[in-house]
């Protein structure tokens, strides 16, 4: 069995510097390299998973195939690797502790006192390498969230430390440090840069790569100078600048040469290893930059303070303009403070709208008007998750004549609750209620709008939600021309809708978001954009 080998990205001075992307930039230069890649999160805090996480403390809760709920770095990971990620590529302390905590219930410690090191530090080193130890990868790329210093992180740089003895040269170490610019004295100052080095050497881990985040190009000299005082070789030091876009970074890390030093530095042969073929990248990244006319999208939603909170729809429109090249304009709309007398301001200028995911009951009769002045004004509106319940919802009231259709979650003694609670016997989570997570099948209806946008009758999506469709007003739907065009046959679960006589007017169940890559944009927001700029 082939050895695996495993890079560690850590990151100082600051947080939000970019560790996900330039750990998900690495692993596309050696993907394009012809090498097995996967890449991997460590998180420091105290939560099991962030799936009880509010989205403003920690931006969208990204949902794995195998149904884990993931810090939101996987989808970056699978948009720029083009791969599925699972349960093992996302471990949070939380996880750890109670791992050690449930074997010491157990007695599989047989007595001895449980302890940081070696139990914590063990178990943090045998999730790093479960990923490669079936020698499925050649490298495993694993990002240590947070920044050096912090208390939280110091069990997962103390296993570091301990796998870089164990795997000797099949481990290396890339650091990511931020470069000020004063504006006052007009220079730039690395010595925010060496005292992250320094508190990563004193740790006991000595970084083989040094990525430098900028605002400004930082001069061969002054590399040189990080070199000498971080014990790197001059052409380890390498800069990430800013870029108006992040699917850029991959291409200007070619160019600092970061998978040549990787590759070197880890025993390869330069000249028996293929160059990296980034032609399918480049292309999109031209069409992306290259793309002068506009298409204006609203995500109409209750977390749109934080963008990150929508960040795989967002990234998904972005994919999905550029291959209509066209531009995104994106409009971030409070569903709180959408009402029948602002909506026409609001929404007017919209060629597409998209009601988004979210639990709860606050900003929900903000996104019944949405979509109401969707459907009336013909918009092209695609509703997801949450979303595509609300369409439900307001159709009922507003086509149906149910004026109290609402769902369980609001109201459970009305008799119109067209949205419904899952069988309780289905997914039951830890904090109770049932929740349906991961990938499952959908067969689409034949002659249906979804049926021309997949090109295909049997597909699978991903899932993260408590309630359903209730299939008792089902007939009743269609009857008024909002057709069931989706169907999970095993627990005769609606997946998708759409309105027989709306320009482009869908909601799905799933999350179509978690599954656009940029090789492989999703067909149902190319779709969308494509509606939205047809005249």
């Amino acid at each position: 069995m082939k050895e695996t080998k495993y890079i560690f990205v850590t990151g100082g001075v600051t947080s939000s510097l970019g560790k996900g992307i330039i750990a998900a930039s690495l692993g596309k230069l050696l993907q394009a390299r012809g090498f097995k890649v996967t890449n991997q999160k460590l998180d420091p805090y105290i939560n099991v998973d962030p799936g009880t996480l509010n989205p403003y403390e920690h931006g969208e809760c990204y949902v794995t195939v195998d149904g884990h709920e993931a810090d939101l770095d996987l989808g970056h990971y699978e948009r720029f690797l083009n791969a599925p990620t699972h349960r093992a590529n996302n471990i949070t302390t939380g996880r750890i502790y109670q791992n050690v905590i449930n074997k010491e219930r157990r007695g599989d410690y047989l007595g001895k006192t449980v302890q940081i090191i070696p139990h914590i530090t063990d178990e943090i080193k045998r999730n790093i390498k479960l990923l490669g130890s079936k020698g499925e990868f050649d490298f495993v790329i694993t990002e240590i969230g947070g920044t050096v210093g912090d208390i939280e992180s110091l069990p997962y740089i103390e296993s570091v430390r301990q796998l870089r003895w164990e795997l000797g040269r099949n481990c290396l170490i890339v650091h990511l440090t931020y470069v000020p610019y004063l504006a006052a004295a007009k220079e730039l100052k690395t010595k925010p840069t060496q005292h992250s080095v320094k508190a990563l050497q004193e740790q006991g881990v000595q970084a083989d790569i040094l990525i430098l985040r900028t605002e400004h190009e930082i001069s061969m000299e002054m590399r040189k100078k990080v070199a000498l005082f971080c014990n790197v070789e001059p052409s380890a030091v390498m800069q990430s600048i800013d870029v108006p876009t992040i699917y850029r970074v991959p291409m200007n890390m070619q160019h600092e040469k970061l998978d040549e030093v990787v590759l070197t530095k880890m025993g390869f042969d330069l000249a028996k290893t293929p160059e990296a073929d980034m032609d399918k990248w480049i292309k999109f990244v031209e069409k992306l930059e290259g793309a002068k006319e506009e298409v204006r999208i609203g995500i109409v939603g209750k977390y749109v303070q934080l963008p990150d909170a929508y960040k795989s729809i967002i990234e998904s429109l972005i994919h999905a303009s550029a291959y209509n090249n066209k531009k995104l304009k994106l409009d971030l709309i409070l569903s709180d403070k959408l009402t029948e007398e602002n909506v026409e301001k609001k929404l007017c200028k919209l060629a597409g709208i998209i009601v988004a995911p979210g639990f709860g009951q606050r900003g929900m009769e903000g996104k019944f008007t949405a979509l109401k002045f969707a459907r009336e004004k013909n918009i092209p509106c695609l509703g997801i998750c949450m979303g595509m319940q609300t369409m439900s919802i307001e159709f009922a009231r507003n086509v149906l004549g149910l004026t109290d259709a609402n769902s369980t979650e609001i109201d459970p003694n009305t008799s119109n609750n067209v949205v419904d609670i899952m069988d309780e016997q289905k997914n039951i989570l830890d904090l109770g209620g049932s929740m349906r997570l991961g990938a499952y099948k959908c067969k689409l209806k034949k002659g249906s709008k979804v049926y021309d946008i997949y090109k295909k009758e049997n597909i699978s999506e991903r899932h993260r939600h408590r309630y359903e469709f209730n299939n008792e007003f089902k007939q009743r739907f269609e009857d008024a021309g909002m057709m069931c065009t989706g169907l999970n046959e095993e627990s005769n679960l609606v997946e998708i809708i759409e309105l027989k006589s709306h320009k482009w007017y869908i909601g799905v169940q799933f999350h179509p978001e978690y599954s656009s890559t940029v090789v492989n944009p999703h067909p149902l927001f190319i779709n969308f954009i494509k509606a939205a700029i047809e005249k």
